[in-house]
Parts: C-alpha cells; structure tokens; sequence
C-alpha cells in the first residue's frame, strides 16, 4: 500500500456502510431560505463537506440539543424556582415558629430533605442548560 493510500485511510473521512438490501429507501427535503442556505453551505465548507453531508451527520449526533431542548429545560429551571420558592417559604414559617415557641418542629426534618431533593433537580436542570 502506498504512503498516500495508508494517510487517506487513517485521516480520510469514512463513507457509511451500504444499505442492507441495496439503496437507502428514504428521502427528506429541507427548504431554507438564501441566507439560510448560505450559512449552511459556509458551515459545510469549513468541515470539508456537501451539505447533505452536514445536515445528515448534524442530525445523527446524539449531543446535538435543539431550541426545543433549550425551551424545555429553561422551563424547568422556572419550575424549580417555583418550588424552590415554596420551600423556602416554609423554611421561614418553621423558624419563625421555633423562635416564638423556643421549640422546633418534628416536620423540619420533612422540609430539609424536600430541599435536598430539589436540589439535586436543580443541578440535574442546570447541567442540562449548560450543555444547550
């Protein structure tokens, strides 16, 4: 095998394996508009690619987060907040109680770990808009 053969084979680009049972079957077309288009042909310049090529790998990459994703986890963190809230309402109820009745309640304990839940939501919630 020559030297240029060994380099195209350790450093070229793969082509997908052949469909079982001859050719790929389905077809999906894509309309964008010319600026559209011409950030997509720009994009597929830079990897050295065809834009079906981009779009298809673009589309099989499993870390790939769309502006759904982002919506979703955004909407989350908001709940979170909500509840987060809410616990620390009762937080403040418990110890404005225990300073009055120089007591403390049995039902703090229920209230701690109702926060430590929540937040191990919020890590899980802010690990997921990091990575949008």
């Amino acid at each position: 095998m020559s030297e240029s053969n060994e380099k195209r084979q350790l450093f070229g680009r793969k082509r997908r394996a052949n469909a079982s049972g001859g050719r790929r079957e389905k077809r999906y077309t894509v309309a964008v508009t010319p600026e559209e288009d011409a950030q997509l042909r720009a994009r597929a310049a830079v990897r050295d690619v065809k834009v079906p090529r981009l779009l298809f790998e673009s589309a099989m990459d499993s870390n790939v987060v769309t502006a759904s994703d982002r919506k979703a986890a955004v909407a989350m963190l908001f709940k979170l907040q909500r509840e987060m809230s809410s616990v620390a309402n009762n937080v403040n109820q418990i110890a404005r109680f225990a300073n009055t009745e120089r007591r403390f309640v049995a039902e703090a304990e229920g209230v701690l770990v109702q926060y430590r839940a929540l937040a191990r939501e919020i890590e899980k919630a802010l690990a997921a808009v990091n990575r949008t």
